[in-house]
């Protein structure tokens, strides 16, 4: 699949700006994001790039009215290579894990080692979302528990959740690049029997896990709740992240219909994960 390269500079020096268009790109299609020092660089599949949708967005967008792109085709890289040089570096989380590269080298040791290679598909630790949901995982007992990673991009959810000893263990993902990525990942981690699907909701069974992991953002989150709902039993548990506390109100007016109690959030700068509980 071919992609198109995007590289945003900004008036507003604030670095949650970032994130906040970051948020609202994945919106309309853009799938992976590179933060570098004054510029956001953000990849869309050829056929999905919309220019007219983005001069849109960035005419609406009222963090930064000044934001100027560069597009173009993406060329082909050793995206190992790219993250190394750029800013992917170990990350210890929760004192208790370690992420890291199979290029690192001088790695901390941790009880639950995780190599990410993570080529253009999202989820290394370094993001909050991502942070959030793994220190949520570290607080819970998952032996023998079964659990999906909604959006998994690199994995790292499910493999995590793996090495804590989790039994039936599934994740998905749309974008054809982190369906990849993750099958490579879990090898790597000698996690084999997670099971990698392709596709979105679609992608579902008539099955049931007792955790479910979405990390993606909340547009697509709340289009999702009713199907995830779906696949949970009486005291499954939801954990939801990739939108701001300010969008807590409506996330959670969404889940009551389905029968879900919010239980507790946890916040990182603007970025939150809550979990939720099936109650009937």
């Amino acid at each position: 699949m071919k992609y198109i390269e995007v590289k945003f500079s900004f008036s507003s020096q604030e670095e949650y700006v970032k994130d906040l268009l970051s948020s609202e790109l994945g919106e309309i299609g853009f799938e992976s994001f590179s933060p570098e020092e004054e510029v956001l660089v953000a990849y869309v599949q050829t056929p999905v790039f919309d220019e007219s949708a983005l001069k849109t967005l960035l005419s609406e967008f009222q963090f930064d009215p000044n934001i100027r792109y560069e597009a173009k085709e993406a060329e082909d890289k050793d995206w190992n290579e790219e993250w190394e040089k750029n800013y992917f570096e170990p990350i210890v989380i929760g004192e208790e894990c370690v992420v890291h590269g199979s290029f690192h080298k001088n790695i901390p040791t941790a009880k639950y080692d995780i190599v990410i290679n993570p080529k253009m598909a999202f989820g290394t630790g370094y993001h909050a979302t991502t942070t959030l949901m793994m220190k949520a995982l570290l607080r819970l007992d998952l032996a023998g528990k079964s659990l999906l990673d909604m959006g998994c991009g690199t994995a790292i959810l499910a493999i995590l959740a793996k090495k804590k000893g989790t039994g039936r263990t599934v994740g998905i993902d749309i974008d054809e690049w982190a369906y990849e990525n993750a099958k490579e990942n879990i090898v790597v981690n000698n996690t084999p029997d997670i099971e990698i699907r392709l596709g979105g909701a679609d992608a579902l069974k008539e099955e049931n896990f007792d955790i479910i992991m979405a990390n993606i953002n909340r547009n697509i989150l709340l289009q999702d709740i009713q199907h995830y709902v779906k696949r949970l039993h009486k005291g499954s548990l939801l954990f939801m992240s990739g939108f701001y506390e300010t969008d807590i109100p409506v996330i959670e007016e969404e889940t009551k219909k389905y029968g879900l109690d919010k239980i507790s959030y946890e916040k990182q700068g603007d970025w939150v994960a809550v979990q939720f509980e099936k109650s009937e």
